[in-house]
């Protein structure tokens, strides 16, 4: 991947060398100083909630949520491992708050339990959750549209939230489906 995004940036930055040999550098600048005050304001937004995540765990919030959560997701993944169902639990209220990159190590650890555990169908389930994620609240999009100073940020929620759950439910039939024919062979 680093290969090819070197090509395209190389391939793009002749172009407009030869294009516009005076407005390379400030474009340049420009792009760099815009890209770091967007990973700054992507930056505030992780740490407030990733701060929340880890107050919720050390109060036991997290815990008596993942309890709460425990009768459903013990029928959604087929599971009696009350670890990998907190794990999971954890990833997918993180996703559903639209942090992709906070739920990661969690979904990871939760795969590995459902695996070491025999249950694939569990990881499987897990991995679409996380790839269709639903967003119950897109906190990352409304972060960047806030920081393009966007006149309603927050519009943004409902389409969201119906697109995700179709594509969430799309998922999830298609992998019912797959598996039904993977036992059927």
């Amino acid at each position: 991947m680093n290969v090819i995004f070197a090509v395209v940036f190389t391939a793009a930055a002749a172009f407009f060398l030869i294009r516009d040999p005076n407005g390379f550098l400030p474009a340049m600048l420009s792009g760099g100083e815009k890209a770091a005050l967007l990973g700054l304001n992507l930056l505030a937004v992780y740490c407030v909630w990733l701060g929340f995540f880890g107050v919720m765990e050390k109060s036991g919030l997290a815990q008596k949520i993942s309890r709460l959560f425990f009768p459903v997701a013990k029928k959604i993944f087929h599971t009696d491992d009350k670890d990998a169902v907190y794990l999971a639990a954890c990833n997918l209220s993180a996703n559903m708050l639209g942090l992709p990159g906070a739920p990661t190590p969690l979904g990871i650890r939760a795969t590995e339990r459902f695996l070491a555990h025999g249950n694939s169908r569990a990881a499987d389930l897990l991995f679409v959750l996380n790839a269709t994620s639903l967003q119950l609240l897109p906190t990352t999009v409304i972060a960047l549209r806030i920081a393009e100073n966007s006149a309603s940020p927050a519009d943004i929620v409902l389409p969201t939230l119906l697109s995700t759950l179709i594509s969430t439910c799309a998922g999830v039939l298609l992998l019912s489906a797959a598996h039904r024919l993977r036992r059927k062979k």
